[in-house]
């Protein structure tokens, strides 16, 4: 059995991507769970690594032009994995300990400087402490890190690899 080239498996990667947007639209629009900010800077990391893998896919870079995407896609799936672990560790939390809800996230993007919005959505609220959804026992954020890991993981090896 042979493995196919870099070009289709980045592709590959791409689908999956929109694979997971398209459940966090669904989720979204027809199970009318609405994202915290945290959630909203997830879908960005999930479609950054996304795009990534398609253009990879699109241009299928030899030598060098192959480590562009390696760390394209290392950072987009760390960033995801960082901010979707520090979702999952503020649920993780007890009651007494959530931070108090906060205004949402285009309040928060229009009235404040990026980096004091940034810290302040980072820091979380009483929303994205919410358990709203669970399969297997894990949350989404937790899922969102599982799938990130993955993705990132494939993204690194398949464009390491030699074809």
């Amino acid at each position: 059995m042979t493995i196919p080239g870099r070009r289709p498996l980045n592709f590959a990667g791409f689908l999956a991507c929109a694979g997971m947007m398209g459940f966090a639209l669904y989720a979204e629009h027809v199970l009318l769970l609405s994202p915290c900010p945290l959630c909203v800077f997830q879908r960005v990391a999930v479609i950054s690594l996304g795009i990534i893998f398609l253009i990879a896919a699109l241009q299928n870079p030899s030598g060098w032009g192959r480590y562009v995407y390696v760390v394209l896609a290392f950072f987009a799936a760390a960033g995801g994995i960082g901010i979707a672990a520090r979702h999952a560790w503020i649920q993780s939390l007890p009651a007494d300990q959530v931070p108090s809800c906060g205004p949402g996230l285009d309040y928060i993007i229009d009235s404040f400087p990026l980096f004091d919005a940034l810290k302040m959505v980072f820091t979380g609220s009483g929303e994205c402490a919410d358990v709203v959804w669970e399969f297997l026992g894990l949350s989404m954020p937790a899922w969102v890190v599982v799938c990130l890991v993955v993705l990132g993981a494939f993204g690194i090896w398949n464009n390491l690899r030699r074809a």
